[in-house]
């Protein structure tokens, strides 16, 4: 029975954050971004 316990506890921790559509969207922009600044700073440092 705990061990059930503790695979119910360790499920609501990874899908809760996927249940908010706003979270997803923000994660989304977030990512994109530092996508954004790597693709930058490899673009400034090329050719050395």
């Amino acid at each position: 029975m705990k061990k059930w316990i503790q695979v119910l506890a360790l499920a609501a921790i990874l899908v809760a954050p996927l249940s908010a559509c706003n979270t997803m969207e923000g994660l989304g922009r977030d990512t994109k971004a530092a996508g954004d600044a790597l693709t930058g700073a490899a673009q400034d440092n090329k050719g050395y």
